[in-house]
């Protein structure tokens, strides 16, 4: 069987693959939380607080500033993905980027901050992290950044107290990131 490279991916089979992986991500982490016998809502209640919105408001400025400089210190085929999230992002209706982003951080965040580190804590659900974002593994500054990015994720879910800082954040970056991308001029 001949290995497909991102280049032969369609948009469709793009987003049935995500859609089947975050789905698949939201069901284990669903899953995983009942094994440690944890009350699913409990993690998920709304906190009585705002202060989740500092954390994770604060936590998505600093990374999105490090991304840009980054971007522009970095040569750009250093932080190739393979042309995934231009192929996802690029044409996207607005409407369908705020969607992916909520989709994507509510099902990784509950499965990697919700269920994983809360039992192998947050450098080794880190370095999973990492690891499943396959599509930089090729490069060692975006698999280093992926790491960073997911330990200040797993940080500020231990600080705020709830997985709702995490997952704004996380909803942030990839929001302004898939954004930036559907409205770049050139290439």
């Amino acid at each position: 069987m001949k290995k497909a490279e991102p280049q032969q991916l369609t948009e469709r089979l793009l987003l049935i693959n995500l859609y089947f992986t975050q789905g698949l991500t939201l069901i284990i982490g669903i899953v995983w939380i009942l094994l440690q016998k944890r009350d699913l809502f409990e993690v998920l209640a709304l906190p009585d607080h705002l202060q989740f919105l500092w954390w994770g408001l604060g936590l998505a400025a600093i990374m999105l500033i490090m991304d840009l400089v980054l971007s522009h210190v970095i040569p750009q085929e250093s932080m190739d993905d393979g042309g995934i999230n231009e192929l996802l992002f690029r044409g996207r209706p607005i409407w369908h980027i705020v969607c992916i982003a909520a989709l994507v951080a509510v099902c990784e965040e509950l499965l990697f901050r919700g269920a994983i580190q809360h039992a192998i804590g947050p450098y080794w659900t880190s370095i999973l992290f990492a690891v499943i974002h396959i599509r930089y593994l090729r490069h060692w500054i975006p698999t280093g950044w992926v790491f960073v990015s997911s330990y200040g994720l797993g940080y500020i879910y231990l600080q705020s107290g709830t997985l709702w800082a995490p997952i704004l954040c996380h909803f942030i970056i990839d929001l302004v990131s898939g954004l930036a991308i559907r409205f770049r001029r050139g290439s």
